[in-house]
């Protein structure tokens, strides 16, 4: 098991905190807590060892297209493939977005 911490600068506020996905699937759990910071924090826990440059990557690509809320992220990765890793993140951001 691998633990990642990264942040991100966030361009956007939301309010609110959802959840996507179940871990014990086989999958993967995203939690995210909006705040007021200026960042980004995701806090990662990954059954795939030296995955730092997949989610890096991931994130970024992310911030492209849409930018980065503020708030605070916790995900519990089974070794979910990158685009399964996408919708679920983009998911709880929607789920805010519209709560």
């Amino acid at each position: 098991m691998e633990h990642i911490t990264l942040s991100f600068p966030a361009s956007r506020s939301l309010s609110g905190k959802a959840l996507a996905g179940v871990v014990g699937s086989g999958d993967m759990e995203v939690l995210f807590t909006a705040d007021a910071a200026s960042t980004l924090t995701v806090d990662i826990t990954t059954s795939v060892d030296n995955s730092t440059a997949r989610w890096t990557t991931l994130f970024e690509r992310l911030t492209l297209q849409k930018g980065l809320p503020s708030g605070q992220m916790i995900i519990h990765d089974f070794g979910a493939t990158p685009g399964v890793a996408r919708i679920r993140i983009e998911q709880v951001f929607e789920e805010v977005e519209h709560a």
